[in-house]
């Protein structure tokens, strides 16, 4: 894997590798020491133009267990501020050495310009792109729901005849996005609600069904509800009446908590906004993934970043879970 920009040209082989490998990570990271010397004498520049907190600190994680150099390049307080170009930020992390670039940026298509410009030699990770895409966000929920769905028989398994419904502001969720291409791929059936507003204006060349009313997504039967957060700040228009309106209407209240299946999983991107699209009833409820999701957002990081920069196939047959034990004797 060279770089990682999109889940959307992301085949089902490729995902279902990175998501097996992040099960061998996972399995890392439940003993004492969680360190592996995979990739010492390895640097990962966190390049953040946009604030983060989870996406962040959970590439800083992933990074720093991989025993790799990190670098944490932030907009604000950088040059960047004084108005250097992506270019010219470019070209100081190649004549530093960065060996991957792990980038959010406000405008989308920024991470594929910085992986095909030539500016840089590095592997480029997209975490976050304008309203385009965040394929280690939908990897990582894809990752959740196999691992609730098969628990520890997961491995090689998709999510055929898996029932998505993806709930809310849909119009500037990268998430949303690379969910539905991701959850497509791996043979889920995708399901989008909120109001018209807050729908693309291309989602008929989609593919997922198309929904305005919750509670009829509900009666559908969904083996995952997945609430997007509100982008308050994306939006200058007003979308929707009120925020009282929007969640009556749309948001997860313990209303609609009650009324889901005994098995259905209760997701959330983070952050939330607690009593507007999703209760505290719901986000703290037993059928919530949202901590499992934090937490495996860390293997799948390392999977992606071990996959950039050491990942080639062993000749010999073995699995990554065995070159890792190896690796660490």
């Amino acid at each position: 894997m060279r770089h990682l920009l999109d889940t959307r040209t992301l085949d089902r082989a490729a995902a279902i590798r990175i998501l097996d490998v992040a099960e061998d990570m996972a399995d890392t990271q439940q003993r004492e020491v969680k360190k592996l010397p995979t990739l010492r004498g390895k640097t990962v520049v966190n390049l953040f133009f946009e604030d983060s907190t989870r996406t962040r600190i959970s590439f800083e994680a992933a990074a720093k267990r991989l025993s790799a150099d990190v670098i944490n390049f932030s907009a604000k307080g950088s040059s960047v501020s004084k108005g250097e170009s992506l270019q010219d930020t470019a070209q100081t992390l190649q004549a530093m050495g960065a060996d991957a670039v792990v980038i959010r940026h406000g405008a989308s298509g920024a991470p594929r310009t910085l992986a095909t410009s030539g500016w840089i030699t590095a592997g480029v990770v997209n975490a976050g792109d304008g309203t385009h895409e965040h394929p280690t966000q939908a990897l990582l929920d894809a990752f959740t729901m196999r691992k609730r769905r098969h628990g520890a028989a997961s491995r090689g398994r998709d999510l055929a005849g898996l029932k998505v419904t993806i709930v809310g502001d849909v119009l500037h969720s990268r998430v949303a996005r690379s969910n539905v291409w991701l959850l497509t791929t791996l043979g889920a059936e995708v399901t989008l609600v909120a109001p018209p507003t807050l729908v693309p204006q291309d989602v008929s060349a989609w593919p997922v069904t198309v929904r305005y009313d919750l509670d009829d997504a509900i009666a559908h039967e969904p083996d995952a509800l997945m609430m997007l957060r509100i982008q308050l700040e994306r939006m200058n228009a007003a979308y929707f009446p009120t925020e009282r309106e929007y969640s009556r209407r749309w948001g997860l209240d313990p209303r609609r908590l009650a009324a889901l299946g005994p098995d259905t999983m209760v997701m959330h991107p983070g952050p939330m906004n607690r009593g507007l699209e999703i209760s505290a009833e719901a986000a703290d409820s037993a059928r919530s993934t949202v901590l499992e999701q934090v937490a495996n957002g860390v293997s799948v990081r390392m999977a992606v970043l071990y996959l950039l920069l050491a990942g080639e196939p062993a000749h010999d047959g073995t699995s990554t879970r065995e070159n890792e034990k190896e690796a660490d004797r």
